[in-house]
């Protein structure tokens, strides 16, 4: 490289400046750098030269970026000194300019002007070492990526600047969901989740993710920081967790119906031939335990039906999810005075994971209505947009803060059962002003 092709970039005698070609091999050492290092231009190798800077750091850093390094001079102590480091290519050959500043050498005024950078420069050391860390154009573009994101993704520092996050696009998630990522933080505001992404070799991962955008003055974002932490075997126990859950949730299920059934056909059964013997008797015999008798068994079968059908309704597995609710509604009405309008647009039948779990959920929502609402009126949607449920129970009751409240089991046994189908369950609630929880479930196409 012709040293007037460096002119522009030379510093003034006070630093220290060198070039370091790809490979490592030192090409360019000026005066002040030999005096810092006590080493002329033929004896600088960059192993030699720093404490803790490699080859593949100067890769890896960003353009332009101020570094806090130590310099070991020849015999003497490591000296601190402050690095700014740029890169260009030439001629297919990536070349580093490294400009050095003796700390020791700055005076107080230096020093002082020196603090924010050097207070920015813990941070992103914190950071680097801590999280995952890319900035992006406002277009997407990567232009720095550190080693943790390199390391995850199994590519390589040179494949993943110029490129978008496409690139690690895994397919799990909708394009809706990018859409609405891409809205937050096009108008400014920051975004937080959690992304599956695709590394280089096919393998899976997943991330906890903050997207920030930096504004310009016309506060339009001009590019986004987004930092990241792996959260693949946190994902990996929940989805465990959620395997167990919805296991525990069918063997429970399935133990209703067998109780169910226990009790409508064998207790039930026994009860009704215990009362057609006390009415025979009744007709021959006048006295008072007889009728007393009669009114008991009565009553007993009444409950043990009432049981059965609170343990697994007969009509959701003959009739169907619409059936059932109504059935159950009316219940509600005819047994505790509770009015519930029921509106659905859902005609056919669902497979019987979804009924059941839909089901239980409602059940679950207006038992609470009834218990804690103090209102005698509730409502019950049920629609399908695009292939997917939306549920909504409503109530104008005594409501709740939802910040405060803890979950009991029945909320708990609510949401857990939306996941199992592959759903998810809100509550909006406020003291005083009602209670709306809603439901949304994918269905199969």
């Amino acid at each position: 490289m012709k040293k007037e092709t460096l002119s522009p970039i030379l510093p003034g005698r006070r630093e220290g400046f060198l070039i370091v070609r790809e490979d490592g091999v030192v090409t360019c050492f000026n005066g002040r750098a030999e005096d810092l290092f006590q080493r002329s231009r033929e004896e600088a190798e960059l192993g030699d030269l720093f404490l803790h800077l490699s080859l593949d750091d100067l890769h890896n850093c960003e353009k332009g970026v101020l570094l806090e390094h130590y310099i070991t001079p020849q015999g003497e102590n490591p000296s601190p000194v402050i690095l700014v480091v740029h890169d260009s290519v030439f001629s297919d050959t990536r070349y580093f300019y490294i400009t050095i500043q003796n700390l020791a050498e700055r005076s107080t005024l230096d020093r002082e002007s020196y603090e924010p950078f050097k207070e920015l420069l813990d941070i992103k050391y914190a950071l680097d070492e801590s999280s995952i860390v890319a900035l992006t154009d406002k277009r997407g573009r990567i232009r720095y990526v550190n080693k943790k994101f390199s390391e995850i993704s199994k590519y390589e520092v040179e494949e993943l600047i110029g490129q978008d996050h496409r690139l690690l696009n895994s397919g799990y998630h909708s394009k809706e969901f990018f859409k609405e990522l891409w809205r937050t933080i096009g108008t400014g505001h920051v975004w937080k989740g959690e992304i599956r992404n695709k590394a280089k070799d096919g393998s899976f991962y997943w991330v906890d993710t903050t997207i920030v955008p930096f504004l310009d003055e016309n506060g339009k974002p001009y590019q986004y920081l987004a930092i990241r932490n792996e959260i693949t075997e946190r994902k990996r126990v929940e989805q465990e967790l959620q395997h167990m859950m919805t296991r525990i949730i069918d063997v429970q299920e399935n133990e209703r119906k067998h109780v169910s059934r226990e009790l409508h056909d064998g207790i039930g059964q026994e009860l009704y031939s215990l009362l057609i013997t006390v009415q025979r008797l009744e007709k021959e015999f006048t006295h008072p335990l007889i009728d007393q008798m009669t009114t008991d068994i009565s009553h007993l079968i009444q409950s043990v039906r009432d049981m059965s059908w609170e343990l697994r309704p007969s009509a959701l597995d003959e009739l169907g999810l619409m059936p059932a609710v109504r059935s159950f509604i009316n219940r509600l009405e005819k047994s505790y005075g509770l009015n519930v309008a029921f509106q659905s647009d859902v005609r056919c039948r669902l497979s019987p994971d979804v009924e059941t779990s839909i089901y239980r959920i409602i059940q679950e929502a207006l038992t609470n209505v009834r218990k804690y609402a103090d209102v005698e009126e509730a409502k019950v949607l049920i629609k399908e947009e695009e292939s997917v449920l939306f549920i909504e129970i409503s109530d104008e009751g005594n409501g709740f803060s939802v910040a405060r409240s803890n979950k009991g089991v029945g909320l708990f046994s609510m949401e857990e059962r939306a996941r199992a189908v592959g759903g998810a369950l809100s509550i909006r609630s406020a003291e005083n002003k009602g209670t709306t929880i809603y439901v949304k479930i994918p269905l199969e196409v």
